[in-house]
């Protein structure tokens, strides 16, 4: 996911760039991109406001922002494959926190993983 930051605003550019460091990228190349004024049909524009028509509410919080940006990109770019042994699919409960589920079990994997790797090369030496 690649993200461009165009705000109107000094202080909210500087707080998404931080909090977006390593998906930031062009306005051009980006997937999707934050402004802070209203977008007219624009499906890459993701609005963040004070009012009921943004796609996030301020006050918000770096996980806020990223599980926002990553439910915005699956709904962009829909994945066709089979959900691989990281990634199982869950259904929808009442409230959906499937998109936290997903990434907290990927994230789990991906960490153990590392660790398995590591006792490994260091056993094999």
């Amino acid at each position: 996911m690649r993200v461009a930051v165009e705000c109107s605003s000094p202080l909210l550019q500087k707080s998404l760039e931080l909090f977006l460091g390593t998906y930031l990228d062009s306005s051009k190349k980006s997937d999707i991109v934050i402004r802070d004024t209203k977008c007219l049909n624009d499906p890459k524009c993701f609005y963040i406001a004070n009012n009921e028509e943004a796609d996030l509410l301020k006050p918000f919080s770096k996980s806020q922002l990223i599980l926002a940006l990553e439910k915005r990109y699956e709904s962009l770019h829909p994945k066709k494959e089979q959900p691989t042994s990281q990634e199982e699919s869950f259904e929808d409960e009442g409230m959906d926190f499937s998109v936290l589920e997903k990434r907290i079990e990927f994230l789990t994997n991906e960490y153990k993983e590392n660790v398995l790797r590591a006792v490994k090369a260091f056993y094999e030496k």
